[in-house]
Parts: structure tokens; C-alpha cells; sequence
């Protein structure tokens, strides 16, 4: 039922995200608190103050008429507002989004065209289509994949470009600029021909916005350097004739656009560029809305936001605008201003449309250098020289992906640049995803956490390793090959504990490992165990057959899993008698006679170790034939039964005629028998009794036999036991070896 539920699926589940994403226009008017108002429209009025001159200069940067950035802030900002979710975020034309259209557009229309104006506009409602989308679809965490090298890097190279192209209309230069290095020599050769008028109202309007920034930050210092030179035209008059100038600017609300929609050779073509600006757009608009939520712990939602995006590129590009995305100088002014909420930026946009509507003559003495100049002052401003150098400081795979977008926004198509970043962050993240960390863990000095500690001992007969990542089809090879490696280098650990606290995800792959390598543990004689099983992981483990396979006894709870082990899947001879360290608390009371396998007496001619590997053969009894022995042979005929566990386990459990004879005190002592009587030796496994074996052989006993699995095959076997239990022995290993 659970499984079937994890799948069921209805029209309804997507329909009523969708429909509440589009009804957020009416819960921010109904929601709205009238103490808002003033501090709103406030800074709606600072916002489209600093908005009218970058509107003008970026669509300028575009190869576009000023009037559609004029549009793109009226119409853009006030829907990316109504529909969107950051309270501070400020929507409208940006550098980047201006160079990206321009850098996609110019190589498949020509500049200053028609064409070039209705393949823009057409390229913008494609870009919403891509945003909305994603949107209504709840694909909001896709951006999560996209490295932030990227936006670095391709700030970085935007910025150097705004500034080069920027160079010759600052200058009054008209140069030819098919690529960035033949562009840089062209301006450099011209430089003679600089219009010195133009060039000192240009280098003018920049000085003046650095000083206001400066003496008095508060004051919207491009748009006063701008009006500034706007006047000097105006009182020149024609003496400034030679100075280019915007013209006048639109005295009309935005128009809708006509549309080659059903151009289906057009949308092909424009299809890679509106995929990268929708891509950046988003980037940027998250970015820059979770730097604000930091600061006022407002919670974001991404798919939301998508939706702002989506429909105001459509509505943008269906009256005569252009792409718009999240600006990063906006939105900081808009929070400096006082914005409370995103009817901020509605007010903003009608600002801009008030002042088009009454002042649209101004343009005709707004001279063209002096927005190449403001434009300068933001390229420059995008690049983030702080986070350049920690990206170098921090990981190199980070590093690597910067400079290849940057080189490749200067060298490249930027569409191309764009994707070309975004891919090698994908490569990145599966080559980071596909060799997660597989490390030995042991407790700590406390016996609280485990740790990873490279120096510390590690137990002889287990393995515990910690998965730092996910069981995909793309890290499962590597996780396996670890874990092999590590039971190659350690023969003994024949069971092993994973601790999956990290492991979020598993696919069939991940299932096909954990079974080869239960398969594997298993064959050499021990086992695998799983601790901290995510819910979804347990429930593909259970539909797959994988957990009937493991076993449920196999998924132990974390706190109690070594003490379940310790007690009853460890071998204690090991511990005992072989193991020099105490790894976890329940070896900390353990005794310790390792030392004792020297002392086997001489003439055995065979290492202590091997002899309890097996390496010397030694006659093994089924329980049940021992059993029957002593239920039917006569007393002088019985066998002498020797139980050379430690005294604590031979009172818990053990065969109802054997004798106490500990192994320990075996190697010290040796011991005195019958010599006429056969003897048949006792432990838990096995391990111990052919230690024992080989001592009394040494010592003249040939008819030397052991129970062929120890006690653990004489209880499972359901045969008679008998127990001498002492209430006041602390319990420890005596309840299993």
C-alpha cells in the first residue's frame, strides 16, 4: 500500500500548484498592510528614478531603441513584481541579460534592423515559455545545479565586454568590432579621430557618478551625472552638434508588438540563445533574491519566483520590451530605500511610464556618451574581485569552471560561453557525486561518535565505513571498489557495519552493489550490516528483494548496532586471544591474552594463528553424534568432553558432561587426561577448540576431535545444555563469543 501510494498520481496534482503560482498577483493585493504604503512608495520612486537612465543605457547595450528598455522596466518590473516571491528583488533590463541577447542576436540578424527588433522581442516571450515552465512544473531546484563559478565568470567576462564595446561610443569612435581582439586594435588605431567633445562629456559623466558615490552615496548619482551632461548639450546647442544623442524618448504607454509567432524557422534558431538567457536569467534572479533573504529571512520560493520571471518576459516581449531578469544594483537600492514589499517595484514601473509620458523630449539632448560612461562605471562594478579571489583560494574544480566561462564570454559565442559553463558544472558535480568518500570510521575517546581517525587501531574482525554520498549508477563502481580495497588490506574483517546517514539516494545500481557485496562478505565466512537506512532507500531495498536478501536482522538500530555485534556475531577468541587493541566500549573490561599464542609448546611446527585458521587438520564430531555418544556409550567408553571457552561463558551454556578446561589455562598449564579415553573439544565456532588441539597433540593425546561448529551448532541443533548463571557476574562477553 505504502508503495502504491509513493506512485499514485492525479491531473489534480499539478493543476493546483499551477493555479495557486498564477493567483499570487491576488494574494498580494488582498494580504496587503496599508502601513506599507508610504515606505513602498518611497522607494518605488527612488527605484524609478535610478531605473529610467539604466533602461535607456542597457537597451542601448542590447543593439535595441531606448523606448524598449523604457518598456522592458515599465512592463517587466511590474510583473515580475505581481507574480513574483522576494519582497526586495527588483526586475527589469540588466547589463547581463542586454550583452547575452545582443552577443545571441547579432550573429543571426543584422543590428539597428527591424528584423534585429522583432527577433528580440520574439526571443523574450521564448524565454519566458522556458521560465514559466519550470516554473509551473516545480523545477525551481534546478538552479541549485548551476555553479556559481559560472554567474562569476560570466559577470567577470560581461563586465570586461560592456566595457570594451562601451570604449568607442564613449570616445565618438565608430570602429568595426567582429571579435574582442580585432575590436581593441580597431579603437586603438582610431584613437586619433576621438571626438573630443563627446569623449569629455562621456569621461565627465563618469567622474561625476565616482565623486557622488563617494561625497554623498544616498543621491542617484548616474541619473545627476546624466542630466548633468544632458544640460551642457542643451545650453551648447549647436555647438554640440557633433555629439550623438538618444533623441526623444517614447510619450506613449507600451505598445504590443507584432509577432512572427508561427515562424517556425525563427523560433529554431533562436531557441539555444533563449535557453541560455532564461538559464543566466534565473541564476541571476536566485542569487541575487537569497543574498536579500539573508538579510531579511524572508522564505523564497524558487518556483514562484520562475513563474515572476516567466510571465514577465511574456508580457515584456507582448509590449515592445525586451528579456528582464533580477538586477543586483536595483534590488540593493531598493533595499536601502525602505522597500517593504514587491508593490515597491509596481510603483517604480509607473514612475518610469509617468516620467516617459510627460518628459520624452528630454532625450533629444541626452547625449549617448555620457550613457557609454555609466554603463563603464556597472561593468566595472560586476566584477566581484573579493569572490574571484576566494574562488581561487578555495576548490580548484570551482576555479576551473570560472575561467572557462570567462574566457569563454570574451572568446566565444555567449550562448555558447554560457552552456559550455553550466555543462562543466554538471561535469563537475557528477565527477564530485561519482567518488564520494568511503572512510573507515571507529568511536572516539568517549565511545559517543564515530570518527574518522587514519590512526587509530582498527578492530581485527570488523569493518566500519561511513558512505558520504549517494548510491548511484554513477558512484556505485567506486564505492564498491573502496570497500573491497579496504577487506583486501584487512583479510580478517570479515563482517562489516555501514553506517548510510548519508546516503539520501539509492537506484537499482546501488542495489546491485550492496548485494555483491553481501554476497562477497558472505562467502569469505562473515556477513554485512547497514545502520541509518533512509526511508526511500529501505522502501526500493524492500521492493527490490535486496532487504529479504540482507535480511531484516541485518539493519540495526545505530546505537545498539556494535553491542549486538560485539555480543553476538564476533568471534571472542579473536578478541581474546589475538587482539591487541580495545576499540569500542565493550572491549574496554575484555581480557586480553594474546599474548599466549607464543607459548604453544615446541614441535607443533605450525604458527598458532594457522592452526586456528584450520591450516592443521583436526577430526570434527557433528553435535548430534557427540550428543548420541554420550547418551549411549557406556561411562569408561564416554569421551572426555573439554570446554575451552572462558569460565563466564562456560556457566552461561554449555554441555551437560564437559568439563571447564579454559585455553588460556591449557597454554600455561597444558593438562592431565585419561590417555585411554578419546577427547572431543568445545568452543563457540570452533577456532579456539583447534588452538587446544594442537597443544594436547604436542603433549601425547592423539585421539583429539572437536564439535564441528561449536556451541553455536550444538544450540542450533536444539541439544540439551546446561547453565550455572551467577547473578552477580557483570554480563559482557558471556553472552556470546
Amino acid at each position: 500500500m505504502e508503495t502504491a501510494a509513493f506512485f499514485k498520481w492525479s491531473p489534480r496534482d499539478a493543476i493546483a500548484p499551477a493555479l495557486r503560482y498564477l493567483q499570487q498577483p491576488a494574494r498580494l493585493i488582498s494580504g496587503y498592510n496599508r502601513e506599507n504604503l508610504r515606505p513602498d512608495l518611497l522607494a518605488g520612486l527612488t527605484v524609478g528614478i535610478i531605473m529610467l537612465p539604466q533602461a535607456i543605457a542597457y537597451s542601448l547595450l542590447a543593439g535595441l531603441p531606448p523606448k524598449m528598455g523604457l518598456y522592458t522596466a515599465v512592463v517587466g518590473g511590474i510583473a515580475a513584481a505581481l507574480w513574483g516571491s522576494s519582497d526586495q528583488l527588483h526586475s527589469g533590463p540588466t547589463n547581463t541579460t542586454s550583452l547575452l541577447l545582443f552577443s545571441t542576436l547579432a550573429i543571426l540578424v543584422a543590428p539597428n534592423s527591424t528584423g534585429f527588433i522583432v527577433a528580440a522581442g520574439l526571443m523574450t516571450i521564448m524565454v519566458g515559455v522556458f521560465q514559466l515552465t519550470l516554473g509551473l512544473l516545480r523545477l525551481g531546484f534546478v538552479v541549485n545545479f548551476v555553479s556559481h563559478s559560472v554567474i562569476v565568470g560570466f559577470s567577470t567576462g560581461a563586465g570586461v565586454l560592456i566595457a570594451l564595446n562601451q570604449i568607442d561610443p564613449l570616445l565618438g569612435l565608430t570602429v568595426p568590432r567582429a571579435d574582442v581582439v580585432t575590436g581593441l586594435q580597431g579603437t586603438i588605431r582610431a584613437l586619433p579621430e576621438i571626438e573630443p567633445l563627446t569623449a569629455a562629456l562621456g569621461i565627465g559623466t563618469m567622474l561625476v557618478i565616482v565623486l557622488l558615490r563617494r561625497i554623498a552615496p544616498r543621491l542617484p548619482g548616474p541619473l545627476i551625472a546624466i542630466g548633468l551632461a544632458s544640460l551642457v548639450v542643451f545650453l551648447l546647442g549647436e555647438r554640440a552638434a557633433d555629439v550623438a544623442v538618444i533623441g526623444d524618448l517614447p510619450s506613449s504607454v507600451p505598445p504590443i508588438a507584432r509577432l512572427p509567432f508561427l515562424d517556425l524557422e525563427l523560433i529554431g534558431r533562436l531557441s539555444t540563445g533563449a535557453l541560455a538567457i532564461a538559464a543566466i536569467g534565473l541564476v541571476q534572479t536566485t542569487a541575487v533574491s537569497r543574498s536579500l533573504a539573508t538579510q531579511t529571512r524572508q522564505r523564497l520560493d524558487n518556483n514562484q519566483e520562475f513563474v515572476g520571471q516567466g510571465i514577465a518576459n511574456i508580457f515584456s516581449g507582448m509590449f515592445s520590451g525586451y528579456a528582464t531578469s533580477g538586477s543586483f544594483s536595483v534590488s540593493a537600492v531598493k533595499f536601502r530605500a525602505g522597500a517593504r514589499t514587491r508593490l515597491a517595484s509596481v510603483f517604480a514601473g509607473l514612475i518610469v511610464l509617468l516620467v516617459m509620458l510627460t518628459m520624452g523630449p528630454v532625450g533629444a539632448y541626452m547625449p549617448v556618451s555620457a550613457l557609454a560612461g555609466t554603463l563603464i562605471i556597472t561593468a566595472f562594478n560586476m566584477i566581484n574581485r573579493s569572490e574571484i579571489r576566494r574562488i581561487f583560494q578555495g576548490a580548484p574544480g570551482d576555479a576551473i569552471i570560472m575561467v572557462v566561462t570567462f574566457l569563454g564570454t570574451l572568446f566565444l559565442e555567449l550562448d555558447f560561453a554560457v552552456l559550455s559553463g553550466i555543462l562543466l558544472s554538471f561535469v563537475l558535480y557528477l565527477i564530485r557525486t561519482s567518488a564520494p568518500r568511503v572512510q573507515v570510521v571507529v568511536p572516539d575517546e568517549s565511545f559517543r561518535h564515530f570518527t574518522h581517525r587514519p590512526e587509530a587501531p582498527v578492530c581485527p574482525q570488523l569493518g566500519i565505513v561511513e558512505i558520504q554520498g549517494d548510491l548511484y549508477f554513477g558512484a556505485v563502481s567506486h564505492i564498491e571498489e573502496e570497500i573491497l580495497e579496504l577487506a583486501s588490506r584487512h583479510p580478517g574483517q570479515r563482517y562489516l557495519l555501514i553506517r548510510m546517514h548519508q546516503v539520501n539516494q539509492i537506484d537499482f545500481s546501488g542495489i546491485h552493489m550492496l548485494e555483491n557485496l553481501v554476497r562477497t562478505f558472505r562467502d569469505r565466512g562473515g556477513d554485512v550490516f547497514l545502520v541509518r537506512v533512509a526511508r526511500r532507500a529501505r522502501r526500493l531495498m524492500e521492493t527490490t528483494g535486496c532487504l529479504a536478501y540482507l535480511g531484516e536482522r541485518n539493519i540495526l538500530d545505530e546505537d545498539d548496532a556494535v553491542d549486538y555485534l560485539f555480543h553476538h556475531v564476533l568471534d571472542p577468541a579473536v578478541c581474546i586471544y589475538e587482539c591487541p587493541v580495545r576499540v569500542f566500549r565493550e572491549c574496554q573490561n575484555l581480557p586480553k591474552r594474546f599474548d599466549l599464542i607464543d607459548i604453544l609448546p615446541p614441535g607443533i611446527g605450525i604458527g598458532s594463528a594457522e592452526v586456528a585458521n584450520g591450516a592443521v587438520a583436526v577430526p570434527a564430531q557433528a553435535p548430534r553424534d557427540v550428543w548420541l555418544m554420550l547418551r549411549t556409550l557406556p561411562p569408561m567408553e564416554k569421551p572426555v568432553i573439554l570446554d575451552v571457552r572462558e569460565p563466564r561463558e562456560y556457566r552461561r551454556s554449555h554441555i551437560v558432561d564437559a568439563q571447564s578446561l579454559p585455553l588460556s589455562v591449557l597454554l600455561q598449564q597444558g593438562a592431565v587426561l585419561q590417555d585411554d579415553k578419546p577427547v572431543i573439544l568445545v568452543c563457540r565456532t570452533g577456532r579456539r577448540s583447534r588452538r587446544a588441539a594442537a597443544v594436547l597433540r604436542s603433549l601425547g593425546y592423539s585421539d583429539v576431535s572437536l564439535v564441528d561448529g561449536g556451541m553455536l551448532a550444538w544450540e542450533a541443533a536444539g541439544l540439551l545444555t546446561a547453565v550455572e548463571f551467577d547473578a552477580t557476574e557483570s554480563s559482557g562477553l558471556s553472552q556470546a563469543e
